[in-house]
């Protein structure tokens, strides 16, 4: 059994496509910070924030069984996009950028010899970041904007299925706005090909940035037909992209989307290789403990219990030791007072 809920999302607003009856959102109209919402995705995984949330949208849920995916889509440039069915959603108070690198992070520290899946995408920006997994299963992932493009006019594109109405292929603000549409298509083609990653113990993230319909209005105009046919079709999309992620991961995904109409302050991001390695940092103003590892109580089972056992046996010789009588317990002394008597 599962929470469903579609939403409608007008103005800068936070909505719950899919999520599953452990992660509990309340109906109400309580505003979200923007700078908040990727506290909101932590909790839902199951995972502490430095700040604590003080926002009724969320419930406790049920703290033994957790999410084992969040897929997150913000959408730039659009007011209200009407999904058909009503569900839960929130205004955005102070929509600020944001990104999922806290939560990402978490993820890589507390399950990397699990490799999860964390993917962070924006399409338009050619921005990309993939933990884990993702390097191998979404490899053929076209992520560069050439091709994208070229992958629109391949074969089994979503062009040969998509009606296009008023979008036109040989336009380039059209072909940005398809072609991540066909980045929805391909992640969820190409995670069905690895279903088994969707059903192991380790949390996976998706994180992606939709561009394109801004830029269809900013070229034909909101009240153009060609806007209001992109939206159609992008409501579209995402109903099917949450029905399959959420399918995928057998009704255990939080599915959500960010509308947002423009953003209040640029985003300032703090970038990493993937394959850097992990330093500790010596400047710690807070002294923070170090990270929890896993294999924290393996050791400590193994150090105490070691530990226990020579101190028993330290106090098990020395007992011994002490009450011995040196004429008969200790081969030393009967052999010398043989030696004594037979001289």
């Amino acid at each position: 059994a599962f929470y469903v809920c579609f939403s409608a999302v007008c103005g800068d607003e936070f909505s719950i496509l899919r999520s599953p009856q452990s992660v509990i959102f309340r109906d109400g109209n309580w505003p979200i910070p923007g700078e908040r919402i990727p506290d909101v995705a932590a909790l839902s995984m199951g995972f502490s924030v430095e700040d604590e949330l003080s926002w009724p949208g969320l419930a406790v849920g049920d703290l033994f069984h957790r999410p084992r995916a969040t897929v997150l889509v913000t959408v730039k440039g659009v007011d209200k996009l009407t999904l058909p069915v009503k569900g839960v959603s929130y205004p955005i108070e102070n929509a600020v950028p944001f990104s999922l690198d806290s939560v990402a992070n978490a993820i890589h520290t507390l399950f990397s010899e699990e490799t999860p899946v964390v993917l962070q995408l924006a399409p338009s920006e050619e921005r990309v970041y993939m933990v884990g997994k993702a390097n191998s299963v979404f490899e053929d992932l076209s992520v560069t904007l050439r091709q994208l493009r070229n992958r629109l006019f391949q074969d089994n594109s979503i062009l040969s299925s998509l009606p296009l109405n008023s979008l036109s292929r040989n336009n380039e603000v059209d072909l940005l706005f398809l072609s991540e549409l066909q980045v929805l298509h391909d992640i969820a083609s190409l995670l069905s090909r690895h279903k088994h990653l969707a059903k192991d113990h380790s949390p996976d993230l998706y994180s992606l940035e939709l561009a394109g319909l801004e830029e269809v209005g900013k070229h034909y105009g909101e009240d153009s037909q060609q806007f209001k046919d992109a939206s159609q079709i992008l409501v579209d999309s995402l109903q099917k992209f949450a029905d399959e992620m959420f399918n995928l991961y057998s009704g255990n995904a939080v599915v959500e989307v960010v509308a947002v109409k423009a953003f209040n302050s640029p985003l300032t991001r703090k970038t990493r290789s993937i394959l850097q390695s992990s330093q500790s940092e010596t400047d710690n103003p807070y002294n923070l403990a170090y990270p929890y590892n896993y294999n924290y109580s393996v050791i400590f089972n193994i150090i105490l219990w070691m530990m226990i056992g020579l101190a028993l046996a330290v106090i098990v010789i020395s007992y011994n030791l002490w009450n011995m009588d040196p004429g008969y317990d200790s081969i030393i002394y009967r052999m010398t007072n043989q030696k004594i008597r037979m001289d």
